[in-house]
């Protein structure tokens, strides 16, 4: 409650500023907007302990301590490393698929000259926790059967090797950003569906099939504490604001847009995903309202700046039926033991969310100045296609053969593979791994 009302404080008091200090001594920073990046970069800074929640809760008592543990890492790796250099191959310099060398170790940053209306330091410090929440998404598909020094090091690398050179292709003047605009078949994507969702989604997958199906003793284990499920689901929903409004760079009228588009999609698909339930099982249970909620975020996101708000609520009704139909999909598949669907919500619903900003982007908010198809264009929405299909080939062949490698090195070097053994994985990687269980009973 604290924490919340801190954050309402800070809200407020963008409001409250006196025009004379809208600048940063002179700069042409705006300090409204500065603290509202902020306050934004907060927001999406609590989402990883909220998925540490949020995916510990749907396990095991036995894997809790193992998402947490997880979670401080990424956090504190993927962290320094996008400040060391994630930063600057993603945000700087013009090649198609990778950027420069230019802000290494935070080199030529500045908290008070701007990327735009914003210090540099303070851009960088937002798009950071896209990095680290990116990464936190993809441990849920390998939940329960990878050992820590190997998966710490995975998305260490990965952060370099996967997200940096999507995250410059979506937003750092590469490929997706300029040259497919040069083709004439431009795309868009406001806060993340391609870098974010479809790149976590089918890393998991690719991890999850390079290290193999968790013991069938324990992989149809059952949610072992709802209510920290529940808490964490709330808590991403809140810090979700954040990543979405955050994207806009600025204090302005489509952080308002991009906030109702955000809220109406995810209440929308939350009533499907209740009436598909109930119409499929007979009931309804907090675990699926959960993955209602995060259905319809997923899927605005990559248009949540984009589209008017009744397309926002099409987008969330759509993205409920993607990612159940998607779930059951998965689950089906015997090559592929994705623990937490993380592919069948992150993955599907980043990509249904990805096309459909070709089909409802309105030409007065796009950034390339063209609508979709509803407006008759069909130019973004080929641009859309060609986007997600490279983010899938390029994410999952990367992150396949890095997890490989490190299972081979790992088996080298250790004699133990990647996984943990069919006898470890049922002791549970809490005391396996940390020697520290988060219940004593």
């Amino acid at each position: 409650m604290a924490a919340l009302g801190a954050i309402v404080l800070l809200f407020a008091s963008v409001l409250i500023i006196p025009e004379a200090s809208a600048a940063f001594d002179g700069e042409s920073v705006d300090a409204g907007s500065t603290l509202f990046m902020f306050v934004c970069m907060l927001l999406v800074m609590m989402m990883a302990p909220a998925i540490a929640l949020f995916y510990g809760g749907m396990l095991r008592k036995q894997s809790m301590t193992s998402m947490m543990a997880q979670c401080i890492g990424v956090m504190a790796l993927v962290g320094f490393i996008w400040w060391a250099v994630g930063y600057s191959l993603a945000l700087t310099g013009d090649g198609p698929f990778v950027g420069g060398l230019d802000a290494v170790f935070g080199g030529g940053l500045s908290v008070s000259e701007g990327n735009g209306s914003i210090p540099t330091f303070a851009f960088m410090m937002f798009q950071g926790m896209f990095a680290v929440v990116t990464s936190c998404i993809v441990f849920g598909a390998t939940a329960e059967r990878v050992r820590y020094p190997v998966m710490m090091l995975f998305l260490a690398l990965w952060s370099i090797l996967v997200y940096a050179p999507m995250a410059h292709m979506v937003w750092g003047g590469g490929f997706f950003q300029v040259d497919l605009e040069n083709l004439g078949i431009p795309s868009q994507d406001f806060a993340g569906g391609t870098a974010v969702h479809i790149c976590s989604g089918i890393t998991g997958v690719a991890a999850a099939m390079a290290i193999g199906r968790r013991s069938d003793k324990i992989s149809k284990g059952r949610s072992h504490n709802v209510p920290l499920m529940f808490i964490g689901c709330f808590l991403l929903w809140l810090g979700w604001f954040g990543f979405n409004c955050g994207s806009e760079g600025a204090f302005d009228e489509i952080v308002i847009l991009a906030a109702v588009n955000t809220f109406l999609a995810s209440c929308t698909s939350t009533i499907v995903w209740m009436f598909l339930q109930y119409l499929h099982v007979g009931r309804v249970n907090v675990t699926g309202l959960c993955a209602g909620v995060l259905s319809g975020l997923v899927g605005v996101t990559p248009g949540c700046g984009f589209v008017d708000p009744w397309a926002a609520a099409v987008i969330g009704a759509v993205a409920a039926c993607v990612c159940y139909g998607g779930i059951i999909f998965m689950r089906g598949r015997k090559d592929v033991d994705d623990a937490l669907d993380v592919m069948g919500v992150h993955g599907l619903g980043g990509v249904w969310g990805a096309i459909a900003v070709g089909l409802f982007s309105v030409s007065q908010y796009s950034w390339v100045g063209m609508g979709g198809l509803i407006e008759g264009g069909w130019e973004l929405l080929a641009g859309q296609l060609v986007s997600v299909a490279v983010t899938l080939v390029y994410c999952f062949v990367v992150s396949f053969v890095l997890m490989k490698v490190l299972d081979m090195v790992s088996k080298r070097l250790t004699g133990k593979g990647a996984a943990l053994s069919e006898s470890e994985q049922m002791i549970g990687a809490d005391v396996i791994e940390h020697g520290e269980s988060s219940y004593v009973m």
